[in-house]
């Protein structure tokens, strides 16, 4: 997840990247947003056979039933960058969450084949095929879940194997946090509070100790170092200069996640209560109207929400912290009623979904936050 960015400190001008937009696929040309909202009709919501409709219809315009992989496009002409492939795998375990369909666990299980086929057998040495930390981190994440899930043991030696490679490539043990990437640029949101959720997902299969004094180690590192007193989650932190860059959603999804994960193992009220903050921050500063913002400009940007949804979730539902669902369904709803002739929807919840072109990355999150989410119909 990598987008250029330009950081001047005195006369020193350090070229690095963020954890915002991948290289894997070329990107297509950039298409604006209409500029018309459609009006909204929120009282009659979802329902969960519209869930099953949205997931249905992802499926028909991204997935490729014979290499087991998802598009880029609608286009079906590229395949989509290698860490949504690991979010698009989490979306199918939500299913299976939800309906509990038997071809559901088959489906699980041939996305997994697909990108072991695609991408060298999950070997983490591979560094054509990984070129950033947080792109393995996403998939230790799905892989950790995938082994809670399904008891399946060689998807959780596959995530210790790849906790292992970015631990020990990734980590400051002098300084603290993770590395984002193999050049050691800069500690950023997207490797550090992964790290987090993987090392407790691991911890909790295994109970190794050493995974959750990892996961505190990074905690404290990233809440002092990417994280200001309003909840505003930082993108990143270049050396010793101050954390910087751009808002994003899955930055607070993933801070969400970390201390979510934390408080369900240590039962200590401090990391509910910095969930809490994070996920108010979002609120109250990244939305317009409640609506979360559009994120990607015909990149993978578009994405992220579908992260956000997986972790506020667990806020509201692991938190007990119900007072985020109404805000919540209005988005999904709002998103679905916007939603196109072929049930596919946009990154920006508030305009109608483009007819043409669009990306799974942007088509994304609201079928997942309908995995989540109870209907409201």
């Amino acid at each position: 997840m990598k987008k250029p960015i330009c950081f001047l400190a005195l006369s020193l001008f350090i070229s690095i990247v963020s954890c915002s937009k991948g290289k894997e696929v070329t990107p297509a040309t950039p298409k604006a947003d209409t500029t018309t909202t459609t009006p909204t009709d929120n009282s009659t919501g979802f329902s969960s056979a519209d869930a099953d409709l949205a997931y249905t219809a992802f499926n028909n315009a991204f997935y490729d039933p014979n290499n087991k992989l998802y598009f880029s496009t609608t286009k079906k002409d590229g395949v989509a960058a290698i860490w949504t492939q690991a979010i698009y795998w989490d979306m199918a375990m939500n299913v299976y969450e939800r309906t509990k369909a038997p071809a559901q666990l088959t489906k699980i299980a041939d996305i997994y084949q697909g990108n072991y086929n695609h991408y060298d057998g999950y070997n983490w040495n591979n560094t054509t095929v990984w070129f950033i930390y947080d792109d393995m981190m996403w998939w230790v994440i799905a892989l950790a879940r995938a082994n809670q899930l399904t008891g399946n043991a060689t998807y959780l030696e596959k995530a210790k194997a790849g906790f292992d490679r970015v631990w020990n490539g990734s980590y400051d043990a002098v300084d603290g946090g993770m590395f984002w990437d193999f050049q050691h640029s800069g500690k950023n949101s997207c490797i550090n509070f992964p790290t987090i959720i993987a090392a407790m997902k691991l911890y909790s299969i295994t109970k190794d100790a050493s995974y959750l004094d990892k996961a505190k180690s990074i905690y404290t590192w990233s809440k002092t170092n990417l994280v200001d007193a309003s909840g505003k989650v930082n993108d990143n932190k270049i050396g010793n200069n101050p954390p910087g860059g751009q808002d994003y959603t899955y930055n607070s999804g993933t801070a969400i996640g970390a201390a979510m994960a934390l408080y369900k193992q240590t039962n200590d009220v401090a990391y509910l209560n910095d969930a809490k903050l994070y996920a108010d921050y979002v609120k109250n500063n990244l939305c317009t109207n409640g609506i979360l913002p559009a994120e990607g400009d015909f990149n993978e940007q578009g994405v992220l929400k579908a992260i956000f949804a997986q972790y506020i979730v667990q806020l509201i539902n692991d938190g007990g912290q119900s007072q985020y669902l109404s805000w919540i369904q209005t988005n999904v709803n709002t998103g679905w009623k916007n939603r196109d002739s072929r049930n596919l929807t946009y990154r920006n919840y508030a305009v109608s979904t483009p007819t043409g072109d669009i990306q799974s990355y942007e088509a994304s999150s609201i079928v997942t936050f309908m995995q989540l989410i109870p209907p409201t119909k």
